[in-house]
C-alpha cells in the first residue's frame, strides 16, 4: 500500500478484513464544529474517529500533546486498530489533519499506514457511499513502540544543527496576525524558516506533484531531502511537512510537539517578528 491512496483505491478495497479506515478530523476550537459529531452524522463506511484531543497527554498544558506508547495501544484497541493492520486515514478539515494521524500512528510503531488524498471532500465530492453511527465492534492489538522522531523545547533551546520550519500562516509566523490561543506571543523562533502547510495542498484537499512540493521547500529555503525540525501552532499542521517529505523519500524528520503554543507562551523563550 502506498502512503497516499486515491479515493478509486479505496472503493476497490473497501471492507478488506485487514484494511482499516480512519477519521482523524479536527477542528480549531472557534470553528464550533466537532470532528466526533461530524463522524457520526457521516462518514467512509467502517471507518473508525480518532479524536486527538482525547488521545493525548492530559498532563501536559499543551493542547494534544502525544500520548505514551501504552495509552495509544489501549486507545487503538478500543477503537479496533490493529498495528498490524493496513490503516487509511482522511479527514474533512481545513487543517488537513489526517496528517497529524499518519504521524501519529508511525510514530507508535505502525508500518503500513496511508493518507486518503483529497479526504472525505473527495470522498462525498464523487459521490461515494457514506454512513452514519458508531462502527461495529472490532478486536485488535496494538502493542505501540515509539520511534525516537520528536523535539522538545528544552532541546531547541540548547542547540539544534537542524533547519527549524513553521507550518503556520504568514500571518501568524511573521506576527501581523495575532495568535488565537489567549496568552501565547506572536512571531516566530529565530532561525525558523516559514512554509505554510496549506501551500502542499491543491484546491480540492489532494497533495501537489513531488515537483511542486520540492520547489516549496526550496522557496522556504529548505531542502526537504535533508533532516529538519517542524512546528505549528500546536503540532498538528506541521505533520503536513513531514508527510511532503515522507512523499519525497525523506524519513529523518523530527516534530516539535509543542509547537508554537508551548513555544509563544514561555515568556522567556526568544521571539522575533516579521519575516524569516
Amino acid at each position: 500500500m502506498d502512503s497516499l491512496v486515491s479515493t478509486e483505491w479505496l472503493a476497490q478495497h473497501l471492507g478488506e478484513p485487514d484494511l482499516v479506515v480512519v477519521d482523524c478530523s479536527w477542528f480549531m476550537p472557534a470553528s464550533g464544529r466537532s470532528g466526533g459529531d461530524e463522524y457520526l452524522a457521516a462518514h467512509i463506511p467502517g471507518a473508525r474517529f480518532l479524536d486527538i484531543d482525547e488521545v493525548a497527554d492530559k498532563t501536559n498544558p499543551a493542547p494534544h500533546s502525544l500520548p505514551g506508547a501504552a495509552e495509544f495501544s489501549a486507545a487503538m484497541e478500543r477503537l479496533g486498530i490493529g498495528r498490524d493492520d493496513r490503516i487509511v486515514l482522511y479527514d474533512n478539515s481545513p487543517t488537513r489533519t489526517a496528517a497529524r494521524g499518519w504521524f501519529m500512528f508511525r510514530h507508535f510503531g505502525a508500518d503500513q499506514v496511508a493518507i486518503l488524498d483529497g479526504g472525505f471532500q473527495k470522498w462525498t465530492g464523487e459521490g461515494r457511499s457514506t454512513e452514519s453511527g458508531e462502527p461495529e465492534p472490532r478486536r485488535a492489538s496494538f502493542n505501540a513502540v515509539q520511534r525516537d522522531e520528536i523535539v522538545t523545547k528544552e532541546q531547541l533551546l540548547a542547540g539544534t544543527a537542524l533547519p527549524w520550519v513553521d507550518a503556520r500562516g504568514k500571518g501568524r509566523f511573521e506576527g501581523s496576525e495575532a495568535d488565537p490561543r489567549p496568552g501565547v506571543a506572536a512571531g516566530h523562533a529565530p532561525g525558523a524558516r516559514n512554509l505554510p502547510f496549506g501551500s502542499l495542498y491543491r484546491e480540492d484537499g489532494t497533495f501537489k506533484s513531488i515537483a511542486e512540493l520540492k520547489q516549496l521547500f526550496a522557496e522556504a529555503g529548505v531542502d526537504p531531502a535533508q533532516p529538519f525540525v517542524a512546528s505549528c501552532g500546536s503540532g498538528v499542521t506541521a505533520n503536513s511537512l513531514i508527510f511532503a517529505a515522507h512523499l519525497i523519500g525523506n524519513d529523518d524528520t523530527r516534530l516539535y510537539d509543542g509547537s508554537w503554543s508551548e513555544w509563544g507562551a514561555d515568556r522567556a523563550t526568544p521571539k522575533i517578528l516579521g519575516p524569516a
